[in-house]
């Protein structure tokens, strides 16, 4: 057996304010999939997932006997399935901010769950949060609260424009322009990020008059206005926006950035090579940059590997 493939993702913008109802706009990355396969492999990562999708399953059939109104699985062949060795086979790097859980849930849900919607669905707002509440339902297996964002964008690989909590839509994102030089990259961190702890400190946060003062007097502000500036294509604002962001973030999200990332984040934001921001919960994985200058960035980050995800 070999299932279809589902591709990582990443949240360009949205990322902690979208837990406090920004907008946010997420995209799919096709660098990255991984599928369910069962071919009888068994070196340590096939064995690894396998157990991880035994305790997964119980997880599901848990789910269902609780709510059996938002979803149920064909679970005896999950089971069986199961039993017999099936594991998730994933280039996506975990606790990098590109969804590798979010993959396998939708990978799950294609292949076992029972009148399933589908891509070729008309996909109205209503079966969009349908969707989005069974992922978020699931994925809270991997790490405590989830949107249920990732394994939306995984499965329909489609760019989602997120309005609020309750309003969700596909969406198109400008074409990548062939001649410019701007663009958006991701640098390696070489940590890897834990989502669960993150999530925490933010939660902790919140509990802070000014630090929630700061979320809806800047941060939220300034990501809303980068969502629409991207998805009109006007770069020269999502540019000096980005910038606003950038420093919010490193002024006020300072646990979720790598020590060693603290000067280079700055350095961007004093000679505007780029602008770096958050990719997913951050404390390691990616780290999402922005530039008018792919080469100046390239120069400016020598030290560093960028991967490009969209040129504008």
């Amino acid at each position: 057996m070999k299932g279809p493939l589902f591709y990582s993702k990443i949240l360009l913008f949205g990322e902690y304010g979208i837990i406090q109802d920004s907008k946010g706009l997420s995209i799919p990355y096709n660098f990255y999939n991984g599928a369910l396969k069962n071919d009888g492999n068994s070196s340590e990562s096939a064995v690894k997932s396998n157990e991880s999708l035994k305790k997964f399953a119980t997880y599901l059939e848990q789910l269902q006997s609780e709510q059996p109104e938002l979803v149920t699985f064909d679970l005896a062949t999950l089971k069986n399935d199961v039993n017999n060795g099936m594991y998730f086979d994933s280039s996506i790097p975990q606790g990098y901010g590109v969804g590798s859980s979010g993959a396998l849930v939708a990978a799950i849900y294609d292949q076992y769950a029972n009148k399933k919607i589908t891509v070729l669905e008309n996909l109205t707002r209503e079966k969009l949060l349908q969707l989005k509440t069974i992922f978020s339902q699931m994925e809270s297996f991997f790490h405590g609260k989830s949107s249920g964002l990732d394994p939306l964008n995984s499965y329909l690989s489609i760019p989602i424009l997120i309005n609020s909590k309750e309003n969700i839509e596909a969406t198109g994102i400008p074409t990548q322009s062939t001649q410019g030089k701007g663009a958006v990259f991701l640098i390696d961190s070489g940590i890897v990020g834990e989502t669960a702890p993150m999530v925490s400190i933010f939660m902790e946060n919140l509990k802070d008059n000014g630090f929630r003062n700061m979320l809806k007097s800047q941060f939220i502000k300034y990501t809303d206005a980068c969502v629409e500036n991207f998805l009109h294509g006007d770069v020269k604002s999502l540019l000096e926006n980005t910038k606003q962001l950038s420093k919010v973030v490193l002024n006020n999200f300072k646990p979720m950035i790598p020590e060693q990332f603290h000067q280079v984040w700055q350095k961007g934001i004093d000679t505007n090579d780029y602008y770096l921001k958050l990719c997913g919960s951050g404390g390691g994985g990616y780290i999402l940059g922005f530039t008018q200058d792919l080469d100046k960035a390239k120069e400016s980050l020598k030290d560093y590997k960028l991967e490009v995800v969209y040129n504008f």
